[in-house]
């Protein structure tokens, strides 16, 4: 009896994986009635959410996803890890239902300090820029901070749509105006503003 041949497999090297685009799964949730926004759009990764933004700034979210993997490639998959059962819940009224949500960030050092600051602001309470700053040691960052949060690529879950300015008063927001009152008043953090 011959021996079957074998074929010699391959070992991808550093270089040829690079090349091979990253998969991650993406869902869309909707919004409840009245929000300014039609749905929510998550993409996952190994069990991590690396995005969260609303219908109509896609175009944002897939900048912030390729200067992340650079080349990727989204897989529609239906409640990725529960992520979007939790969102779902957060929209509907269970704020904390997305705290323990664990997220996957590129961007500098910096800015990945700034984003897990973020989390430190309970739902329901504001913190301004100076004092996202302070959290992280880098009390004469406010701009920073404010410029690191305009790229978070995890809305909500890192909640930049709780910092507001120096008098309180309510500043930009990348997934727009709109919406993060509509976040707030949802958190019951606007009436504190007024």
């Amino acid at each position: 009896m011959k021996a079957a041949l074998k074929t010699p497999m391959k070992t991808p090297t550093k270089t040829s994986l690079k090349t091979l685009p990253k998969t991650l799964w993406i869902d869309r949730i909707a919004a409840p009635e009245g929000a300014p926004f039609a749905e929510v759009l998550i993409a996952v990764d190994d069990g991590q959410l690396a995005a969260l933004d609303f219908n109509g700034y896609e175009a944002r979210m897939e900048r912030l996803l390729t200067r992340h993997y650079g080349s990727y490639k989204l897989v529609q998959k239906a409640n990725p890890c529960g992520f979007a059962a939790r969102l779902r819940a957060y929209l509907h009224g269970e704020i904390d239902a997305v705290n323990a949500i664990p997220v996957t960030l590129g961007g500098t050092e910096f800015q990945r300090a700034a984003w897990q600051a973020l989390r430190t602001i309970p739902a329901g309470r504001t913190a301004t820029y100076a004092e996202q700053a302070q959290r992280i040691g880098r009390p004469k960052a406010t701009r920073a901070v404010g410029a690191a949060n305009g790229q978070n690529p995890v809305a909500i879950v890192l909640p930049c749509h709780r910092v507001v300015g120096a008098s309180g008063n309510l500043t930009g927001y990348a997934g727009g105006m709109d919406t993060k009152q509509w976040l707030l008043r949802h958190e019951g953090a606007l009436t504190n503003l007024l």
